[in-house]
């Protein structure tokens, strides 16, 4: 596929977008450039890691929403049918299956959340376990009666804790951020005080890509005597994150954007050592039970992060993600921040020259530093754009009202491909009336 242009004239005439025909640029040229930064990428012989997309495919920047299989993935579930799952049947649960939330979650820990052991356990949602983990810190802060939240946060995150605020009689205490940046610490300090039980935040702001400043956030609360709960969905396995070296209390997150689980893969939940005896999670299971298997009457948690499972582990859920925390493992966290920041600047880069024509902004933060591993970009024809870019390969993300979110995780997206979908783009708003 080729890049729609509109075509262009010396007259200097305006387009129905109010760009001029002399202004507008169509980029035939990045192409060479965007070819030299894949050519000079330390990482750009792991995209050969991934299963390609089928042949129509020409850019998929939605990698911050579902990230694409691993060939080692492939592999992983078929021997799994055949090497484990027939052969050992139940003996699996013996066999590693029991443990698996945990073992896998201190894999996770250490290798993107910056957690020491015995802090991170895989189950259920992110929307279960940020309100498990809502309601137990509510329990452990009696008497105060608000939750700290953001307008502009995910859905998920404040339906949970209108719904967690209707059952508890606490009240809610809104903060209204910038649309196109996210939450600061000065505003987490104007609307804090002793009454404050949970802030509940995102580190990675999921419209604008802001990155918010988790130790400052979290030592205001902390000074207010209250507990704080970060959403890391848009950050774990792309934003180098350090839980424990920043006190953070808890946090929670999904596994099948940057992490690459798969559709509907598990959540994690992260709570600080310092407080596993104090909180009790809502959701009783039986698994989550001190001794689950003598089935006797009553419920008392089990020790550590164990305490916070409430189901049947999601075994054939944790297994994608097993083969991207190795990758991570391989490549090093930190190179993956670097080719991320490096993506997004690109992005920003060309979105200022061949977009911005046409009326298109960047509303996110243009500062490298405060951006997380996507970029905002904003026209009120992007959603009707969008099922003819879809059409023509090109897999972006809608966010209402009218931004355009370019997803990019960076060990399976090139330059390449940022070029060729963001150039049709461009071309398809040439193309208007």
């Amino acid at each position: 596929m080729t890049p729609s242009t509109r075509p262009t004239a010396s007259t200097g005439t305006e387009t129905s977008t109010g760009a001029t025909a002399s202004t507008i640029d169509d980029g035939t040229d990045l192409l060479s450039r965007a070819a030299a930064l894949d050519a000079a990428d330390p990482l750009a012989a792991l995209r050969e890691r991934f299963v390609p997309g089928d042949g129509d495919l020409v850019a998929y920047l939605d990698g911050n929403s579902l990230g694409r299989p691993l060939l080692a993935t492939r592999e992983r579930l078929s021997r799994f049918v055949d090497e484990v799952w027939a052969p050992r049947l139940i003996r699996g649960w013996d066999e590693g299956w029991m443990d698996s939330p945990l073992t896998l979650g201190d894999t996770l820990g250490r290798l993107t959340l910056g957690a020491a052991p015995g802090q991170t356990v895989v189950a259920d949602s992110t929307t279960v376990m940020l309100y498990k983990l809502a309601r137990a810190a509510l329990s452990a802060r009696p008497g105060r009666t608000e939750i700290v939240l953001d307008s502009e946060n995910f859905p998920t995150d404040r339906y949970v804790l209108e719904g967690v605020a209707a059952e508890t009689g606490t009240r809610l205490v809104w903060i209204d951020p910038d649309p196109s940046a996210g939450v600061t610490a000065d505003q987490v300090a104007a609307v804090t005080g002793p009454q404050t039980a949970l802030v509940v935040l995102s580190h990675v702001a999921f419209k604008s890509g802001y990155l918010a400043d988790v130790p400052a956030i979290t030592d205001i609360v902390h000074r207010d005597g209250a507990l704080v709960l970060w959403d890391l969905c848009h950050s774990a396995g792309v934003v180098p994150v350090e839980l424990d070296d920043w006190d953070v209390d808890l946090a929670v997150g999904c596994t099948y954007k940057y992490l690459n689980g798969g559709p509907g893969s598990p959540a994690f939940g992260y709570v600080a050592r310092r407080l596993q005896g104090e909180l009790r999670q809502p959701v009783q299971g039986w698994m989550g039970h001190a001794e689950p298997f003598t089935m006797g009457p009553g419920y008392r948690p089990a020790e550590g992060m164990r305490r916070f499972i409430s189901g049947t582990p999601p075994v054939v859920g944790m297994l994608a993600m097993r083969d991207m925390l190795e990758l991570i493992e391989e490549a090093g966290l930190d190179a993956v921040r670097a080719k991320s920041l490096a993506l997004t600047s690109y992005v920003v880069e060309v979105a200022d020259r061949i977009l911005a024509p046409y009326g298109v902004e960047v509303s996110g933060p243009r500062e490298p530093e405060r951006r997380g591993g996507h970029v905002m970009l904003s026209h009120p024809a992007f959603r009707e754009l969008m099922p003819r870019l879809w059409e023509r390969g090109v897999i972006p993300d809608f966010r209402p009202p009218q931004g355009l979110r370019v997803g990019l995780s960076p060990l399976s997206t090139s330059f390449t491909e940022v070029t060729l979908g963001l150039r049709e783009v461009a071309g398809l708003l040439g193309d208007l009336p």
